[in-house]
């Protein structure tokens, strides 16, 4: 009976780890790799060349690598690559400085108020994410109340400082409008984790730190910090991995000098109907993103083991 019982036990074990592999397998990786097949093929009008051919007795395989070597030669794809990943950073860390005190209060506020808070949160996603976006537009353009609202404060001197705009009250298709845009929309995804990490987080080890003599500044960077690093982290790869690749928000409330991946990808896709190209930037693009993430799994992993 107990071999049984510890068989099935396994067979459940392997179910509940084969299920999210297999979500991976079917809904990325073949993906993905279509994606791949895609870069390396020479396209004809409306149809790729097979990668394998059989002619005369001899199996052939042809890689088309032309799309890759071209985009380490156009400034364009490196151009825009880095304005993704540099917009992609600075909404995250713009999220991470609102979000964390939000998250902080709400984790705190007593159970009767906690879901009053979460529902203000998770509010936005009752609205269609394009008319959001559209609504920015009409709040951002010349007569917008938020635009009258920074002219009267003059918040325009100090985004011209910074270059975030090109003169007083052009805030639509900018810098900032973009940052702005996409700050609004990804905020909830860094809240949720926050709170979910800081809402669990044992209030006995503030005490225990307050009986040592830290102060609560003190209590807070060395406790409450550190042992939110996993919301912190979930939080900042919810917003940064989409941001990349963006393309409603820089199409809508960007301009020129805001040009995005995403863009580029569609242009290629829909304008120049290239698709190895397209298929080619976007695969770079996942690498972009891929590699970085997973060496620093690898050295959280790393960290962890040498911490047991």
């Amino acid at each position: 009976m107990a071999t049984a019982s510890q068989g099935k036990l396994k067979w459940t074990d392997r179910t509940l780890i084969g299920v999210p592999y297999l979500w991976l397998l079917v809904f990325f990786l073949l993906p993905f790799l279509i994606v791949v097949k895609i870069s390396v093929s020479e396209m004809e009008v409306v149809t790729f060349k097979d990668l394998l051919t059989w002619q005369d007795g001899v199996l052939q395989l042809k890689l088309k690598l032309s799309n890759y070597l071209f985009i380490t030669q156009d400034d364009l794809y490196f151009k825009t690559y880095l304005a993704s990943l540099k917009y992609a950073a600075i909404t995250t860390a713009l999220c991470l400085f609102i979000g964390y005190p939000f998250a902080y209060f709400m984790a705190r506020a007593s159970s009767t108020v906690q879901p009053g808070l979460l529902l203000m949160v998770m509010l936005p996603f009752w609205t269609s994410f394009l008319l959001r976006v559209y609504a920015w537009k009409g709040l951002l353009t010349e007569g917008g109340w938020i635009a009258r609202l920074l002219d009267a404060l003059h918040v325009d001197q100090l985004l011209m400082a910074g270059g975030l705009i090109p003169g007083p009250g052009a805030y639509l298709n900018t810098p900032f409008s973009l940052v702005l845009g996409m700050v609004y929309t990804y905020l909830p995804f860094m809240i949720l984790p926050l709170y979910a990490n800081l809402s669990k987080m044992d209030m006995r080890l503030l005490e225990a730190a307050s009986d040592l003599g830290a102060t609560p500044w003190v209590a807070f960077w060395k406790v409450t910090v550190p042992l939110s690093k996993a919301g912190i982290v979930a939080g900042s790869m919810l917003v940064f991995i989409p941001c990349v690749g963006e393309f409603v928000i820089p199409e809508l409330l960007g301009g020129p000098q805001t040009l995005m991946i995403g863009r580029v990808l569609w242009d290629e896709f829909f304008a120049n109907n290239d698709w190895p190209m397209a298929s080619s930037v976007a695969v770079v693009m996942i690498l972009l993103i891929i590699v970085p993430l997973a060496w620093f799994n690898k050295a959280q992993a790393e960290a962890q083991e040498g911490q047991r």
